[in-house]
């Protein structure tokens, strides 16, 4: 009962994510992503900032940073990230964009053991391998030289997008791993908010628009979204320990198939749904393994102190 306040906000950011997601592909056929990715990072901006003042926190050493150059890099990569998968968001269904972003946890155990020698053993491994199986499953349709089934080459290239964006996730976690040893959860936040602002802005010699009072309306909803999930998601770790809510990261699956439906009349196929679960099982398997590693460190620190 003591960690119902986490899993609710946890929840809650992840249907507010998703609700984001679907904004960014109602306006993602007159929008270009590099311009989607500036609303949705500058309007994120003064929503995090009013949640710093409101937990009466100071504002300058909740901003405070010890290393700028992470944040950079940190930004870099999540903004590549973000800019891949809004374009992904154009070309395929939102289940289907939600099931291949997945694969970005099965990515991260790969590369927190090559660039932060991190130990992968049997368990985690056979869940990458089942994991990248899932995938393979969802993508199947979409990389198959043989168009039967009416597959658009758009549909290729939205498929290689996504999978691409989930890399960069990846990458993304394994900066944050190394960014919290000694930056605060708002900084991380705050600064990646205006790194991305900054960063899209180089795409506006590209082809930006001058979106219309309504499409103005749902950019800037978007990136109010995007701050009051990072929110939520960062309360929610303040009630519950990570093992517990990590999990309900896949309800995201349920809302955007509720979401796709309603407002695209996007139907899924049985494969992705198939694809789609092994995906789960294998972070979920993840998630059980990383909490029992937790628990042996804990048990081995506890013996190797002295006692009386």
């Amino acid at each position: 009962m003591i960690f119902l306040r986490g899993i609710f906000l946890k929840i809650a950011s992840v249907a507010v994510f998703v609700c984001m997601s679907a904004i960014v592909k109602a306006v993602s056929d007159t929008v270009p992503a590099g311009e989607t990715v500036f609303f949705r990072s500058i309007f994120a901006v003064p929503v995090i900032l009013g949640w710093l003042l409101l937990q009466h926190d100071n504002l300058r050493d909740g901003l405070k940073t010890a290393n700028p150059m992470s944040h950079l890099w940190r930004g870099v990569v999540g903004t590549t990230a973000m800019a891949l998968t809004f374009t992904g968001l154009g070309l395929l269904p939102l289940p289907e964009v939600t099931a291949i972003g997945y694969a970005a946890p099965l990515f991260a155990v790969i590369l927190a053991a090559m660039f932060l020698g991190e130990q992968v053993r049997l368990v985690r491994l056979a869940a990458v391998f089942m994991g990248l199986i899932g995938v393979g499953i969802v993508l199947s349709p979409r990389l198959t030289t043989l168009n039967s089934d009416g597959l658009t080459d758009a549909e290729t290239l939205g498929a290689v997008i996504v999978l691409a964006s989930a890399v960069f996730v990846a990458l993304a976690h394994v900066f944050i791993r190394k960014l919290v040893a000694t930056e605060k959860t708002t900084a991380i936040t705050f600064w990646f908010s205006i790194t991305a602002s900054v960063l899209s802005l180089m795409t506006l010699p590209f082809g930006w628009v001058l979106p219309d009072p309504v499409t103005f309306g749902l950019l800037v909803g978007a990136g109010l979204l995007g701050g009051v999930g990072q929110i939520l998601l960062t309360s929610a770790y303040r009630y519950a320990p990570t093992a517990v809510i990590a999990p309900f990261d896949y309800a995201s699956m349920i809302f955007a198939l509720i979401l796709g439906y309603g407002l695209f009349g996007e139907v899924p196929t049985g494969r992705m749904l198939i694809g789609a679960a092994i995906v789960v099982a294998a972070g979920l398997l993840i998630i059980w393994r990383e909490q029992m590693l937790g628990i042996s460190r804990k048990e081995q620190r506890r013996a190797q102190t002295p006692q009386g």
